[in-house]
């Protein structure tokens, strides 16, 4: 018998609502919200995960977290104390883990002057009993969550505004507690966790490359830095991107053209050479909504606010060529 994969389940907030996407199911074109899950009143939904049977919610706000029912009963909520009122510059997150056991929050407590650094906080997923707390070192203004798609492990890379940013590593331990590790950078951003596990993206803060690293040990495998693709002088790698397969990644570079216009390219890398390869055809409005989901396929934005999901036997058509 074929297993049957879970739902793997993208979230978007439009019109005070959080819709649910299913992004594995095959289907190409504009995805439709297989659940919609309505906030408590008055929660300005920062970030936001939906369990794969899809019954579930968890969201934050700048001054909590909470789970909901797709019912929209509270199973249970999580106070950031003291309430701040800081209006702007911190993001709280969240991510479920893999196994759907624990839900994992980040805090920014510093920029949002609650007193000391952030914190990276553990919950059960079924009470919200908190299981575990990490001070960080960090000054962070929000995070993004990369949950390993075979060890279990996650990571998380906060970034610090002009300061940088910086990457960890939670990963289950042999006495329940999880170790954590704090990458040696500063200055690296992470992009993304490849599909079958083996490697993870990052791009230089000051978006002069783009290096590929050995999972879990963070050695650099390859590193291109701008110059290597031939585009104009002036030309950036993007912190977007990601795997489109096992093999192969998305970097995204971007520019002006004479006229001041913007422009991006999508430029595939072979991860296991580290060589170039084709350009992938992208018509996208940023180069942050374009999501490569690691099976061949990525998503971008309908005009109706709802995903569009691409593969390269029906892809967008091709942007047009930069100008030097």
């Amino acid at each position: 018998m074929i297993p049957v994969r879970p739902p793997k389940v993208s979230t978007r907030h439009r019109d005070g609502a959080i819709h649910a996407y299913v992004t594995n199911s095959g289907a190409t074109g504009a995805l439709e919200p297989v659940a919609v899950f309505r906030p408590r009143p008055g929660d300005e939904v920062v970030e936001s995960a939906v369990w794969p049977d899809l019954q579930r919610v968890v969201y934050t706000t700048l001054n909590s977290v909470v789970c909901l029912t797709r019912a929209g009963d509270v199973v249970w909520t999580s106070a950031f104390e003291p309430h701040s009122d800081q209006p702007h510059g911190h993001r709280p997150g969240c991510a479920l883990s893999a196994n759907g056991r624990n839900v994992w929050v980040y805090r920014p407590d510093a920029m949002a002057g609650r007193g000391g650094g952030d914190q990276w906080v553990v919950h059960d997923a079924a009470s919200g009993a908190v299981m575990v707390r990490r001070e960080l070192e960090t000054v962070g203004h929000g995070a993004v969550h990369r949950v390993h798609p075979v060890d279990g492990s996650i990571c998380l890379d906060v970034g610090e505004g002009q300061d940088g940013s910086v990457i960890f590593r939670a990963a289950p331990g042999s006495g329940g507690e999880p170790e954590f590790v704090t990458y040696p950078w500063w200055d690296r951003c992470l992009i993304d966790l490849s599909p079958d596990g083996e490697q993870f993206m990052t791009v230089d803060h000051g978006q002069r490359d783009v290096a590929f690293h050995r999972h879990p040990s963070g050695d650099v495998l390859f590193t291109l830095p701008v110059e290597a693709f031939g585009y104009p002088e002036e030309t950036f790698v993007e912190w977007g991107g990601g795997y489109l397969t096992p093999d192969l990644a998305v970097v995204v570079l971007g520019g002006e053209g004479q006229d001041e216009e913007e422009w991006f390219r999508y430029r595939l890398i072979d991860v296991r050479t580290g060589t170039l390869d084709a350009e992938l055809a992208v018509e996208a409005g940023n180069p942050y909504e374009v999501v490569p989901l690691g099976d061949g396929s990525w998503l971008t934005s309908g005009p109706a606010g709802h995903p569009v999901r691409w593969s390269r036997a029906l892809s967008a058509p091709a942007p047009r060529q930069p100008r030097g």
